[in-house]
């Protein structure tokens, strides 16, 4: 009874975390057509925001895997906000010297910190409790993480888009207050009691998941046995799922401002468009909450592959659109966006053992591809149209589609 007490207590300071980070993240969106403007940016030079920010993933995940196995959940966490914290204060040198540099640092920064939040935050989620429902938690999570997402271009576009003309004040502001708010999580953090789990707590925690799995076929691939984390094909396949998803999501969310402020499109206000880039991470807030209730009863591959499959549609439907169409149907992928993250993830570690730790980092490495699909759809809409540059996410979700069709099946059948 105390161990369950302890375990609803860590996973709601866990949920904290996950509104936290995403909010920071979908500020991103924000910043993109400010700086642009106040920069005098192309749309390449421009998404050289979403670059320095998931770039960090690229280059941290895999340190930070080495710093969760050495300083254990919890202190990893503790650190995590300190660092985002004093990522989020270099946006006021930033915006004294006016320096666009300096703001591409603080977000490299900020994002370090929140590489290290993912790889120690994600797993443990998934393995807080019992393993079958292992995705169920991961989306609840997300569900939270797709609140701060909501919020977070409600609260920029109020703060920093509103404040188009007076320069960087807006900016200033906002990202000084995060850094004190994460500040005070991070002592918030350390004063909760979070159950530990160590490395030869893995090997338990995956025998419940063949057990409850019920796959013969995941018995013989323990087994054996293997002790290199790149021997496990599934993951690798989901290392590329990640990428994808993460590159598709980012690139989609990192255009909307200035896409439905296009007068072939939504016609509105910068203001506005940054408004409605709520309802895409809504959806996704929405889709998480629903997914939740839905892992509980039907296969992850299944959901996922229908719900890459409503994205492809609603992506040919705002290519082929203009108007209200091209609008609603480019703001309504965010509700199928939600369980692709956590379902793919939860997949992907599946019958890691101790391996998890490695595995978790080489999964958020591969969120650099909110790096550098964004670049090369900016790189598109500065040549063919913002409108046509909707063609390289299509790509992003096909893969998707693939991983929830075979690449999750490297090893075994998971239904």
């Amino acid at each position: 009874m105390q161990a369950n007490r302890h375990q609803r207590l860590a996973l709601t300071a866990l949920i904290a975390l996950f509104f936290m980070w995403g909010l920071i993240t979908v500020l991103n969106d924000i910043l993109i057509p400010h700086l642009k403007a106040l920069f005098s940016l192309d749309y390449v030079e421009a998404m050289l925001i979403q670059f320095c920010f998931f770039m960090a993933y690229g280059i941290m995940s895999i340190p930070s895997g080495k710093i969760l196995q050495k300083l254990g959940y919890k202190r990893s966490l503790f650190w995590a906000l300190f660092i985002a914290a004093f990522g989020c204060l270099l946006f006021l040198p930033a915006a004294t010297f006016h320096s666009y540099f300096l703001f591409l640092l603080g977000l490299f920064v900020l994002a370090t910190g929140i590489v290290l939040l993912q790889v120690s935050a994600n797993p443990y989620v998934a393995l807080l409790g019992d393993a079958k429902h292992a995705s169920s938690r991961l989306n609840l999570a997300q569900a939270f993480n797709s609140l701060g997402t909501t919020i977070g271009p409600l609260i920029g576009s109020s703060i920093v888009l509103a404040a188009a003309g007076t320069g960087a004040r807006g900016i200033e502001g906002l990202y000084i207050s995060l850094a004190l708010l994460l500040i005070l999580i991070a002592f918030g953090i350390r004063a909760v009691h979070l159950p530990e789990i160590l490395p030869e707590q893995y090997e338990h925690l995956q025998k419940e998941i063949v057990k409850n799995a019920d796959e013969a076929e995941i018995v013989r691939f323990l087994k054996t046995r293997l002790h290199k984390v790149w021997r496990f094909p599934h993951l690798f396949y989901g290392v590329g799922a990640i990428f994808f998803y993460v590159g598709g999501e980012v690139s989609i969310g990192s255009m909307l401002v200035n896409y439905l402020s296009d007068p072939q499109i939504g016609n509105m206000s910068q203001v506005e468009a940054g408004a409605h880039v709520s309802y895409y991470w809504g959806g996704a807030m929405l889709g998480r909450f629903i997914g939740y209730l839905l892992l509980k009863r039907f296969g992850s591959r299944k959901l996922l592959a229908i719900h890459s499959v409503a994205a492809l549609i609603l992506l040919a439907t705002t290519l082929l659109s203009t108007g209200p169409l091209a609008v609603w149907s480019v703001l309504a992928i965010g509700l199928f966006n939600s369980i692709l993250f956590p379902t793919i993830f939860a997949l992907a570690i599946r019958g890691l053992d101790r391996f998890t730790p490695q595995g978790s980092g080489l999964l958020c490495t591969a969120i650099v591809g909110g790096a550098l699909l964004p670049l090369i759809q900016g790189f598109a809409a500065d040549r063919i149209g913002i409108h046509a540059s909707f063609i390289v996410p299509i790509a992003c979700y096909l893969y998707i589609l693939f991983y929830a069709a075979r690449g999750s099946l490297a090893y075994c059948r998971i239904k």
